[in-house]
């Protein structure tokens, strides 16, 4: 037997020992969704009901928008010392409540230079 003759035999029995891969079975599984993409409404619940948001009577907030329905308004120190919050947080509720509590509020500064808040458009309160 020849070198070639060798090599010839030894490729066929290698192809008849060698592992064919089964082909690959379709995936059951759907495609999944990408990391923070929305996520569908759920159905079979129903929606709550619109409310319009208010503050309970002895709150914080309650307060805030007290202070801020007279007739001068009130400071951003004012509600600060009499909520015991930082400026930032004041702003925050202020910036909100507008939208929250469908109320339109006024923001300017006195002669001081004092940022003063003040309810528009409504009754005020002395």
């Amino acid at each position: 037997m020849t070198n070639a003759e060798a090599n010839d035999k030894a490729a066929a029995l290698a192809e008849q020992d060698a592992h064919v891969a089964p082909e690959k079975a379709p995936s059951k599984k759907g495609a999944s969704q990408k990391k923070g993409a929305p996520k569908a409404k759920k159905s079979g619940k129903a929606a709550k009901p619109e409310r319009k948001a208010t503050p309970r009577a002895e709150s914080k907030g309650a307060k805030i928008l007290e202070m801020i329905r007279r007739a001068k308004g009130a400071t951003l120190a004012e509600i600060m010392k009499a909520t015991h919050w930082q400026a930032h947080s004041v702003r925050g509720f202020i910036s909100t409540a507008g939208t929250k509590h469908s109320i339109k509020i006024e923001s300017s500064k006195n002669e001081v230079g004092d940022r003063v808040y003040k309810l528009c458009g409504a009754p005020h309160n002395e």
